[in-house]
């Protein structure tokens, strides 16, 4: 297991400039981005027989689909709590059904695939060839074992002309904060896709008792009691987490479409500057090793898969001309937080014009998107809060700077590139501040009157911030200080969207309690906005 002190004197050695280029990276970065050899010198074969405890604890998942085909991910782990999953440095041979019925009666496609141990064992299928806008069932097999069925379907032809469609928002799932309950209620919804916006994983120490799930029936590994480093540290925790049962049936339900934001690496990072003071080539070693994890355990498409300390995740999926989804990545290519990061008074250093969260490239790729759309609904999947949000309505206000507030040229860029498109019906999905909000996007955040250019849907979390509250103590504030703010409630829970021909609809999920298991689901909020005619209006 490469330790905390091996990657400072892997980071001195290589150093942060020989580092940033392709052949010093895969040297730097050997341990954690080994591919898969060819020939005499790939890893072994294992015959799949002699694996005698179930392989798939971590369920089966799909993502990213298309018209025509759809991932499938799983991942061999008969011991998940363990550092090599329970299997030896070989490759297995896995075998995957994809049919029309849950029973498998009626195959549509199948094949193998090769999990290999340099992947972590993981799995990812592109199962090419399929009927568009289908539900289809699937399955791998390993040896005697056979996994759990998994229910996908595959997106609509792009030309095709759609009624509705039905999406959940999620995010923010700290294991340590409390049950997956609400991934539970998801499970049973009928919906097209989910959109996870990030924060999958948490690098914070989860206790022998599982944090505040307190339990009384196990113990957790101690290698779980610290902070996630190492590409060992990430894959353990995703074998923590994605043994959940509830998220395990959460995915086995929907096509999940996913985007990471800050804890899947380390808190409030920005591009190549860590939270932390540590130089910048050590943590770029960190962050190789978080997105390497990240790609082996997510429903993702070779070409998001990382190369060193990069990975393009950026990307655009469409649900015929009702919706077209640029999914963003804030994290990567953001310019460092403003005054020290946290909430602060806005000045010449936030409001810098050169300041970007997106990057330059993605920008341009977000803006002309927009411009070429035939959609009806333009929707960004993206990680933190998009509109404006003062903590009070008196002068001397603060703004998040790790939020668009902090980052004000580059929101403005998007809205007058939004503008120059002429297009209508702009939607945001936001993760990241654990609290249910529904924001009407202004062009000018200072003046109510101004002209409303979309809305913001955030979503809350699963479970980080423990139970929560529907009015948090500063709610009649935000809500005074925030004209444009029309729904604010502190509970956990998931947001549905449902996009139609005139008009969408959004619904706030909320559970009472993610501390104790078993709570029901209750609707906090209903809004809807139309079509042509933007802004957040009481169902």
């Amino acid at each position: 297991m490469t330790t905390a002190p091996e990657l400072r004197t892997l980071a001195r050695q290589f150093g942060r400039r020989r580092f940033l280029t392709v052949t010093g990276a895969a040297a730097a970065l050997a341990f954690a981005t080994n591919l898969p050899a060819a020939g005499s010198a790939a890893a072994a074969a294992l015959d799949p027989a002699k694996i005698a405890k179930d392989p798939f604890t971590l369920g089966v998942a799909s993502g990213d689909p298309l018209p025509g085909s759809v991932l499938l991910w799983t991942r061999l782990a008969p011991s998940p709590y363990e550092s090599d999953g329970g299997l030896p440095p070989s490759r297995v041979t896995v075998r995957w059904e994809l049919a029309y019925d849950s029973r498998f009666t009626r195959i549509a496609k199948k094949g193998s695939a090769v999990a290999h141990p340099e992947f972590q064992h993981s799995v990812h299928v592109e199962a090419k060839g399929l009927d568009a806008d289908r539900v289809y069932y699937y399955r791998f097999r390993a040896g005697q074992w056979i996994s759990g069925t998994g229910r996908t379907r595959t997106a609509p032809a792009n030309n095709a002309r759609l009624t509705e469609m039905r999406l959940a928002a999620v995010s923010c799932q700290a294991y340590h904060d409390g049950y997956y309950t609400a991934y539970g209620h998801l499970a049973k919804e009928d919906l097209d896709v989910v959109f996870h916006l990030g924060d999958y994983l948490y690098e914070y120490a989860v206790t022998a008792v599982g944090g505040n799930r307190k339990y009384t029936d196990r113990r957790l590994p101690a290698h779980y009691n610290r902070e996630t480093v190492t590409l060992d540290d990430y894959r353990l925790r995703y074998g923590l987490y994605k043994s959940d049962p509830d998220l395990i049936a959460a995915h086995a339900a929907h096509p999940f479409v996913v985007t990471w934001d800050d804890h899947e690496t380390e808190n409030n990072y920005a591009g190549d500057t860590p939270e932390n003071d540590v130089p910048p080539e050590e943590f770029l070693l960190r962050r190789a090793a978080a997105y390497r994890a990240y790609w082996e355990h997510q429903p993702l498409r070779l070409p998001q898969q990382p190369e060193g300390a990069d990975m393009t995740l950026y990307r655009r999926r469409h649900y015929g001309r009702l919706a077209q989804f640029d999914i963003l990545d804030t994290r990567q290519y953001r310019s460092d937080q403003a005054y020290g990061d946290g909430w602060q008074v806005p000045g010449p250093e936030s409001e810098d014009p050169a300041r970007t969260l997106t990057g330059a490239t993605q920008e341009r790729w977000l803006i002309d998107g927009w411009r070429d759309s035939k959609a009806t609904w333009n929707v960004v999947p993206q990680q933190v809060t998009f509109a404006q949000r003062k903590d009070r309505a008196t002068p001397g206000h603060k703004l998040s700077m790790d939020s668009w507030d902090g980052y004000p040229a580059s929101r403005q860029r998007l809205l007058d590139g939004w503008r120059s498109t002429g297009k209508d019906n702009l939607m945001v999905l936001t993760g990241d501040v654990h609290v249910h909000y529904g924001f009407d996007i202004k062009a000018d955040f200072d003046d109510p009157a101004s002209k409303t250019l979309g809305t913001e849907i955030v979503t809350s979390s699963i479970t980080s911030g423990g139970d929560g509250s529907d009015r948090p103590a500063n709610w009649d504030t935000y809500m005074a200080a925030n004209p444009h703010l029309k729904f604010y409630n502190g509970r956990r829970g998931y947001a549905l969207v449902t996009l139609g021909q005139d008009a969408a609809r959004a619904e706030w999920k909320t559970v009472p309690a993610v501390t104790t298991p078993g709570a029901p689901l209750t609707t906090a909020g209903t809004f809807v906005t139309e079509a042509g005619n933007p802004g957040l209006k009481p169902a």
